[in-house]
C-alpha cells in the first residue's frame, strides 16, 4: 500500500531533475551455463564490479555508459563496456523506474587459452530510490547478449548482472525536498504530506476546510463544522443525518426526526419525538405511552394529566376536565350542541296536566338553564304515546306543555312570556316505535326546541 501511495505522489517540476548521475555499482555476474571456454572450462559465477554515468539528453531521455568486471575463482576474467540510451521519467519521485537498451563490447580472458572478443547488446531494467536531493539507491538488473563477430547464429548466449549502486546526481536546478512541485526555496511548507494538492508556496490545499488536504480528501464539499474522518467524510455516529461537529444533541435515538441542529423535533411537546410519535398534537400535559399516545385509564374521555377527577365511573358524561357533569351542565351541553333539551317519560298526574312532585326538579334545572340565555326563543312541545285516541292525546299533550310553560315563567323570573311558546304535538311524532313500555315511555316526552338558531350559534362561539 506505501509502495502505491508513493508511487502515486504528484511530479516535481523538470526544474529539481539533475543534469549528470555517476554511480559506482556493484552486484554479482551469473554466466550462460552453455557457453564454456575454448579449453572446455565451464565459466564460474562471480562478484560484478563497475559503474554507471549517465548524462540528460532531453527529459525523459538519458545517455548512459556501463561497464564492469568479474574474475572468477578459476582467475578467468570477464568485462564489457557499452553506450545505452535510458528512459527514465522526468519527475523526482521517491520511486522512480528507468528501462535502458545499448550495445557495445565484450572481453572474455581465460587462464590459459587466447582472449575473447564480441559485440554485446545489453538491456537492463531497475528503479532508483530517493535518499536525499543528491543521493540515490539503484536497483538494476542487466541482461548482456553476446553477438560474435562471425558467427551470428551464437549470439544466443547472454548474461545476466544483478546489482545495486549509490547515485550521486551533480547538477540541475532547484531541489524539491517534498516532493511536491514547489522548490525548496519557495517552499513555505516543506514537509507536505504525500498525495496533497499544495498552492504556489507549497502548503496543503484544503477546499473544505476539515483539515485534510485535498488530493487525500474523499469527500469535497465537507460542511464547515463537521468532524470527518482520516479520508475527509463526514461522520454521523447516532445516523440521524446530521454530522458530527454540527449535531448539538449526540446521541439521537433511531427514526426520530430532527432539526438542522441534529436535535429531535417533538411538535406536540409529548416527550415522544416526531417520528415514532403515533399519535401527533397530543393535547398539552397529557400523559402518554411509548408510542406518543394519550393513557386514559379511566376511560372517560379525558387524557391522564389533564383528568382531575381520576377513577370515574364507567360510562359518566365528564366535563372537560375530567369530572362527572351536573344535571345542569349535561343539559347545557345537549342544548348548546343539538338546539334542544329532550325530557323523557316526563312524570304528570295520569291522564291529567298536572305535574307530579318528582318531576319538578328536572323543571328547575331546565329553567336555571334556559335563564341563562334570555335572547333564545324557545317551543316546548308535548309528545304522548298511542293510547287514547289521537284527538285527546293532542289536547293532553297542548295543556301539560302549558303547565310546564307557567310552571317555568312563575318560578324563574328572568324567564319572559313572550320567550316561550307552548304546543302540543300528541302522538303524531314518535322517536321509536311504540311496541313495548319502554319505547312508549321513550315517546311520552317534552321537548325545549330554540328556535332562533341563529342566536344560539353566537352564544357558541
Amino acid at each position: 500500500v506505501i509502495l502505491a501511495v508513493i508511487m502515486l505522489r504528484p511530479p516535481m517540476a523538470a526544474a529539481s531533475d539533475e543534469v549528470f548521475q555517476l554511480t559506482p555499482f556493484v552486484g554479482w555476474t551469473r554466466f550462460d551455463r552453455e557457453l564454456t571456454d575454448s579449453v572446455g572450462v565451464q565459466r564460474a559465477d562471480g562478484v560484478y564490479l563497475g559503474g554507471r554515468i549517465s548524462a540528460r539528453l532531453a527529459s525523459p531521455l538519458w545517455l548512459e555508459f556501463a561497464g564492469g568486471i568479474t574474475k572468477t575463482e578459476a582467475d578467468l576474467k570477464w568485462s564489457h563496456l557499452s553506450a545505452n540510451l535510458l528512459l527514465m521519467s522526468p519527475s523526482s519521485r521517491v520511486i522512480n523506474p528507468f528501462l535502458s537498451l545499448g550495445g557495445g563490447v565484450s572481453e572474455f580472458k581465460p587462464r590459459v587459452s587466447p582472449d575473447e572478443h564480441d559485440g554485446v547488446a545489453e538491456a537492463a531494467a531497475g528503479v532508483f530510490v530517493r535518499l536525499t536531493d543528491a543521493l540515490r539507491l539503484r536497483l538494476e538488473a542487466r541482461n548482456v547478449l553476446l553477438v560474435p563477430k562471425t558467427n551470428w547464429n551464437l549470439a544466443h548466449y547472454d548474461h545476466v548482472v544483478l546489482g545495486a549502486g549509490l547515485t550521486l546526481a551533480l547538477g540541475g536546478g532547484d531541489r524539491d525536498k517534498d516532493g511536491d512541485g514547489v522548490p525548496n526555496r519557495l517552499d513555505k511548507c516543506p514537509d507536505t504530506p504525500i498525495v496533497c494538492k499544495v498552492d504556489a508556496m507549497g502548503c496543503s490545499v484544503d477546499s473544505d476546510g476539515d483539515g485534510v488536504c485535498d488530493g487525500l480528501d474523499r469527500c469535497a464539499g465537507t460542511p464547515r463544522g463537521a468532524t470527518v474522518d482520516r479520508s475527509g467524510c463526514p461522520m454521523d455516529r447516532d445516523g440521524d443525518g446530521v454530522f458530527d461537529g454540527v449535531d448539538q444533541c449526540a446521541d439521537t435515538p433511531k427514526g426520530c426526526q430532527v432539526d438542522a441542529a441534529g436535535c429531535s423535533v417533538d411538535s406536540d411537546h409529548d416527550g415522544v419525538c416526531d417520528g415514532p410519535d403515533q399519535c401527533a398534537n397530543t393535547l398539552a400535559r397529557c400523559v402518554v405511552d411509548g408510542r406518543g399516545c394519550p393513557i386514559d385509564s379511566d376511560g372517560d374521555g379525558v387524557c391522564d394529566g389533564l383528568d382531575r377527577c381520576a377513577n370515574t365511573p364507567a360510562g359518566s358524561r365528564v366535563d372537560p376536565e375530567g369530572c362527572p357533569r351536573t344535571e345542569a351542565q349535561q343539559l347545557e351541553t345537549e342544548l348548546l350542541d343539538t338546539g334542544m333539551i329532550r325530557l323523557q317519560d316526563v312524570k304528570f298526574e295520569t291522564a291529567k296536566a298536572m305535574i307530579r312532585p318528582e318531576f319538578r326538579h328536572t323543571l328547575d334545572v331546565v329553567g336555571e338553564v334556559l335563564s341563562k340565555w334570555p335572547q333564545l326563543q324557545v317551543e316546548v312541545g308535548g309528545h304522548t304515546d298511542p293510547r287514547g285516541s289521537e284527538a285527546y292525546n293532542l289536547g293532553l299533550s297542548k295543556q301539560r306543555v302549558v303547565a310546564v310553560r307557567s310552571y317555568l315563567l312563575a318560578h324563574f323570573p328572568r324567564l319572559r312570556a313572550t320567550q316561550l311558546t307552548a304546543r302540543g304535538y300528541g302522538e303524531s311524532q314518535p322517536l321509536v316505535e311504540n311496541n313495548s313500555p319502554e319505547s312508549m315511555a321513550q315517546n311520552r316526552r317534552v321537548e325545549f326546541k330554540v328556535l332562533n338558531k341563529a342566536v344560539l350559534k353566537q352564544i357558541k362561539r
